[in-house]
């Protein structure tokens, strides 16, 4: 049962981890680089004190549920979450220390004017939102496997594998 419950929890949080830095890849960074420069840090800072309280608390519930999951889980299945775990710290890595010093920067910039290097600083900010949406969606993917793992784990039925896993 708790093994069932961390897994759930894994996947859920992983999973909005790597859907909101998705989203933010694939809709906010283009939109950021279609505007004018003064509208974009305006809104870039408003969006990082949502994002700072959200997306911290997504990536902590996201490591911890994996990590946990791999201290229940044996076999392959515990290489996997921890894996998993490891690439949502991985995330966080990437956002506190490549991230995280950029925006500050993009905070003092829309107080006061950006410097001559400006686009050189943002297009970092990019490849860093890059890599760490590619370690949230390779997390998830992971924890994918490790669900159906262990749905393929159940007892052996002629009944599918995610009505035995919704009947438990």
């Amino acid at each position: 049962m708790r093994t069932r419950l961390l897994l759930a929890v894994s996947l859920l949080s992983t999973g909005l981890l790597a859907g909101a830095f998705s989203y933010g890849a694939a809709n906010l960074v283009p939109t950021f680089n279609s505007v004018p420069i003064d509208m974009r840090l305006d809104f870039h800072t408003e969006l990082m004190k949502m994002n700072g309280i959200t997306m911290q608390g997504a990536m902590a519930v996201s490591a911890l549920s994996a990590l946990a999951l791999a201290a229940l889980t044996r076999d392959r299945g515990r290489v996997l979450a921890a894996t998993a775990g490891l690439l949502t710290v991985t995330s966080f890595l990437i956002t506190r220390f490549g991230n995280v010093p950029i925006n500050g920067r993009i905070k003092q910039w829309a107080a006061t004017t950006p410097p001559a290097d400006h686009a050189e600083i943002l297009r970092r900010w990019e490849l860093f939102n890059d890599a760490r949406t590619c370690t949230a969606v390779a997390a998830f993917a992971v924890l994918i496997l490790v669900a159906l793992r262990h749905a393929d784990a159940g007892p052996s039925t002629t009944e599918p594998a995610w009505r035995r896993v919704a009947k438990e």
